[in-house]
């Protein structure tokens, strides 16, 4: 009795580390905004970064290895009207950070954005420091925002604590500009190339507009010409662009967790007929057997009829008490045999 409620306990947890998730197997996918699936070329945010101090740490800053670190305060003091030898210099209490940010695209002099400092000395902890005023560069050199502030570490212990952020740390000092006004055409970037979706999306454009204003360069770009009563309004233009619903295209694709047993598929998925033994388990899809978990001398078998979808089977898995590595080494063996027909990615 005692070994017959083990099994079951065993089978229980096994069952428990299968998460089945699988999306609507509706005939196509649901329509998404066409600003949630590409994005207008020219309108992107900018890469800046920086080299600051962060001073008034208590104890932990950089110890006087760093030398970059004595040499910038020694750097600062002198620009401050202070004359010192960074090599008397041996504080405890200053680190040397870099600083990165992302300037968004329209961004206006005068508005803040938040940045990310990373110490690069042996500092060994930000917490209670503050960033001196550190200008934040391009990578064509020129300044962009300037960055300075209080920095604001939790309580929590486990924090990573050479590593910390500033919310509206950076005040903008130098805009990017981006001109749309002046176009006669745009340049629409899919988000993942897909030949289907690039089709479908000039498809939804030239319906809406009612004339060929859009057609694709490659599975990734459109290129939409801006009709002649928007020339003096692109904006409205992109604004009606984006708002348009697409119906977008994927590839059949399953991702496998192996450490926990996580399934997540998409539709589209197919199985042809297969035979696979692994170990004391075996998987058979056949056109006349009817599904069947049933085994014999204990051995573990799965017997399904062809039209089983992938769901199927992992549930049929699931019910025999499959192992996580079990579904993995089956996925993998589906796949290598050509049964499997969708990308397959472990992780």
């Amino acid at each position: 009795m005692r070994k017959s409620i083990d099994s079951m306990t065993t089978r229980c947890l096994c069952a428990a580390l299968f998460l089945f998730t699988m999306l609507a197997p509706a005939g196509q996918a649901a329509a998404s905004r066409l600003k949630d699936l590409a994005s207008i070329q020219g309108v992107r945010a900018n890469q800046i970064i920086g080299y600051g101090l962060v001073v008034g740490l208590d104890g932990t800053g950089d110890g006087n290895k760093a030398g970059f670190t004595t040499q910038t305060l020694a750097n600062l003091m002198e620009h401050m009207g202070v004359q010192v030898n960074s090599k008397n210099i041996a504080v405890k209490n200053v680190a040397s950070v870099m600083i990165t940010a992302q300037l968004p695209p329209f961004a206006k002099t005068g508005q803040t954005i938040d940045i990310t400092l990373s110490s690069m000395g042996d500092c060994t902890s930000l917490k209670g420091g503050t960033l001196v005023a550190t200008p934040l560069k391009g990578l064509d050199g020129k300044i962009y925002a300037m960055a300075q502030g209080q920095i604001s570490i939790g309580t929590d212990t486990t924090q990573h604590l050479t590593v910390a952020r500033i919310p509206n740390g950076a005040t903008v000092e130098q805009e990017v500009p981006v001109d749309l006004t002046s176009k006669d055409s745009l340049a629409v970037s899919l988000n993942k190339p897909d030949f289907t979706t690039v089709t479908r999306m000039a498809t939804a454009i030239n319906s809406f507009f009612g004339d060929n204003f859009a057609a694709p360069q490659d599975g990734a770009t459109l290129k939409v010409a801006v009709p002649e009563k928007f020339r003096a309004n692109t904006i409205s233009f992109i604004a009606s662009l984006e708002n348009l619903e697409i119906n977008p295209d994927t590839r059949a694709k399953v991702i496998l967790n192996e450490r926990n047993g996580t399934v997540v598929m998409g539709e589209n998925i197919t199985i042809n007929r297969l035979a696979i033994s692994h170990g004391g388990l075996s998987l058979q899809i056949t056109p006349e057997s009817q599904a069947s978990t049933d085994g014999a001398q204990g051995d573990r078998v799965v017997t399904l009829k062809q039209g089983a979808t992938l769901g199927d089977i992992v549930r049929a898995l699931n019910a025999i008490g499959a192992t996580p590595k079990d579904l993995s080494a089956i996925f993998q063996s589906m796949k290598a045999s050509g049964a499997l027909q969708a990308e397959l990615e472990i992780i």
